[in-house]
């Protein structure tokens, strides 16, 4: 099994160190196991639980969702529709952002070609 420094974690999820740090505090990352030296090594479960905090972080999950989400995953397959029905509700949420955001770039658009008329 492979095993990864906070170094490496951190360059392939894009973490900070400190986030690390603070995700294994709050109990967002479970425990993560040390080597005989005490420093963390992360294990490729470990580096996939992060992908999927970093995809629901960069999509605006707030912490407290993602801690509920978390002990949903921990409880087991009897919470799967709960599960479901959290990152169901999340992707109505980021929906909504990508309308708006959809909405703001047709007013840019529409403030570009009027100066471009005016020229």
């Amino acid at each position: 099994m492979s095993v990864y420094t906070p170094a490496e974690v951190s360059e392939e999820t894009g973490f900070s160190i400190d986030t690390l740090r603070y995700y294994e505090k709050i109990g967002l990352l479970e425990r993560v196991n040390r080597n005989a030296a005490g420093q963390r090594r992360f294990t490729e479960q470990d580096v996939g639980w992060l992908g999927m905090l970093r995809c629901l972080r960069d999509t605006g999950m707030p912490i407290a969702t993602m801690l509920r989400f978390a002990e949903l995953v921990r409880a087991g397959d009897h919470t799967i529709p709960d599960r479901i029905e959290l990152l169901e509700e999340h992707d109505r949420q980021v929906q909504a952002q990508i309308d708006n955001l959809i909405e703001r770039q047709r007013y840019i658009h529409n403030k570009i070609s009027y100066y471009r008329s005016v020229l």
